[in-house]
């Protein structure tokens, strides 16, 4: 079922989104070459405290994991795609990271990712990143009033394909609102003019992954959690709580 949020719900959103925003900055300028992924966990669940906001990640258990997911970041390096978990690594010169994270305030949900280097970019690394971001900005374009979820996947679908990488399967955006996950699922592929129609009122947290090789294929590591590519390549990932409203689509995890 996909619950229509009213305006005041919708800004109430945003007041969480702005938790997740400020988080993933906060981890962006601290990430450094020694700094650990558990010190950059640490720092987001601080930003939560102080914004009496709680983590819809921590303790996540979905029907396919092995286990409860123990942080409130999730930290994926390299060859990692999504739901990383942050351990005692140390970030390392030419590193790409992808941080996501939730926040949950007065009973509303934010979710958000940003990729990114750490240290010394290799040109390859760039351009991967710069085109997760591309898609992102395409698929929320995408996200208007009269429009179907089809569009917004074909348009992310569009830009991943036409650069040249891939995109695992079965993994892509969701809805959001007082849960993290709601209906619709939002795939980073798909064929226009299909799916769920777009309506004032809907939340969408929208997700580009992309693989730099252009190959789709992933695995699970041993965690249970972690989803890694599986030639080695690189991966990125990038994502904002979207509302869709009659003047247009509202980012609501924005930073500033």
């Amino acid at each position: 079922m996909v619950e229509l949020k009213t305006d005041t719900s919708i800004e109430a959103m945003y007041a969480a989104g702005q938790v997740v925003a400020r988080a993933l900055t906060a981890v962006r300028d601290a990430a450094d070459v020694g700094v650990s992924l558990l010190e950059l966990d640490e720092l987001a669940h601080d930003v939560l405290r102080e914004a009496g906001a709680t983590s819809p990640f921590l303790g996540y258990r979905p029907s396919f994991a092995m286990t409860p997911f123990p942080a409130v970041l999730c930290a994926s390096v390299n060859d990692a795609i999504v739901h990383g978990i942050p351990t005692g690594y140390r970030l390392r010169d030419g590193d790409l990271l992808s941080a996501d994270f939730g926040a949950t305030l007065d009973g509303w949900a934010g979710d958000s990712a940003i990729s990114f280097i750490v240290g010394t970019p290799r040109p390859a690394d760039v351009r991967l990143i710069e085109t997760a971001e591309r898609a992102l900005a395409a698929g929320i374009e995408a996200a208007v009033v009269g429009n179907r979820i089809g569009d917004i996947a074909h348009a992310i679908g569009t830009v991943c394909r036409e650069a040249g990488y891939g995109i695992p399967e079965g993994f892509g955006g969701h809805g959001i609102g007082r849960h993290m996950h709601e209906d619709p699922s939002v795939p980073n592929e798909g064929r226009p003019g299909r799916g769920y129609p777009l309506r004032h009122g809907m939340a969408l947290a929208i997700e580009p992954m992309l693989i730099a090789s252009g190959k789709n294929g992933y695995h699970e590591a041993e965690d249970g959690w972690t989803l890694r590519t599986d030639d080695g390549s690189r991966a990125a990932h990038a994502e904002h709580t979207v509302a869709i409203t009659e003047s247009g689509p509202r980012i609501l995890t924005e930073r500033r």
